[in-house]
């Protein structure tokens, strides 16, 4: 028995159930649950819906709740293309139409963040208000993030690995955990905030070379991403950010810049994984402000 895929940690979480859906060309995986309005999460690298298992049932408690894994990951389909964040975001909008929503509230984080904004975006007229964790979407500022070692703890350099094509797949196929153990290890201050077994669930889901590729096309899309983000019109939904410190640092700029209605909270010794490091706090800022 494999104690590690979405059929066996789902039983962790009653009330939620796994979910299979053909559009947009790609068979996607979500996990729906509790009532209220619609809500969408989607997660980020190198992570799952799994990501969300600490604020589901706190926000299931008022919303009903869409955890989708993006096209690529975990038990989604993983094509060889589509993985720009435009495309991605439609992904989401033809699964919400199948669930018959009209509008929905939407959260991301990390790529998913970067897909719930172009979701917002694109679809302005389906979206009721936006969430962001951590991380805004890519835009030209991109390239002046420093990819060497320049006297920061952490510089991020799996930017640019992940844009490298086949590589990443020879050397990281079943040991997938080195790379996310890695990361974990950097952006968490808690680092028990996700603990062995989290980790076993992510490595499960990135661990071939198919996840690999596919999880790499999200960063690979960057430069269509950049160019997309050039052509929206400001973002006039409300919307909402919250971040680690240097998070919250980032996502100030990007909102003053592509959206007009918007708050940001900084939450306090979290690294970037905040609805794992800080997962009450997170769900109560969320809770109040979709109210």
């Amino acid at each position: 028995m494999n104690l590690y895929n979405d059929e066996s940690i789902i039983q962790q979480l009653p009330g939620f159930k796994n979910n299979y859906t053909t559009v947009n060309g790609v068979n996607l995986h979500y996990v729906t649950g509790g009532k209220g309005s619609p809500l969408v999460l989607i997660p980020g690298w190198p992570q799952t819906w799994w990501s969300y298992r600490k604020i589901m049932p706190i926000l299931a408690e008022k919303h009903s709740l869409i955890v989708v894994d993006l096209r690529g990951m975990g038990s989604s389909e993983k094509p060889l293309d589509g993985y720009t964040k435009k495309n991605m975001a439609q992904d989401i909008q033809l699964l919400i139409a199948h669930l018959g929503h009209k509008k929905i509230n939407i959260a991301g984080h990390d790529i998913g963040a970067a897909v719930a904004f172009s979701y917002a975006a694109n679809f302005p007229e389906n979206t009721d208000k936006l969430i962001i964790l951590d991380t805004p979407h890519p835009d030209e500022n991109i390239y002046k993030l420093p990819m060497m070692p320049i006297g920061n703890p952490v510089f991020p350099w799996w930017l640019a690995f992940n844009q490298v094509k086949q590589l990443p797949e020879e050397l990281l196929e079943g040991r997938y955990d080195i790379l996310q153990n890695y990361i974990f290890n950097h952006l968490l201050i808690d680092l028990e905030a996700i603990n062995e077994f989290d980790r076993k669930v992510y490595a499960e889901a990135y661990n071939n070379k198919d996840a690999i590729r596919s999880s790499n096309g999200w960063y690979q899309a960057f430069t269509e991403d950049i160019q997309d983000i050039k052509q929206y019109k400001k973002v006039q939904i409300p919307a909402f950010g919250i971040g680690s410190q240097e998070g919250a640092k980032m996502l100030s700029f990007f909102f003053s810049v592509y959206l007009e209605n918007f708050s940001i909270e900084e939450i306090e010794n979290s690294g970037h994984f905040i609805h794992e490091e800080k997962p009450e706090i997170t769900a109560i800022l969320i809770n109040k402000f979709l109210i």
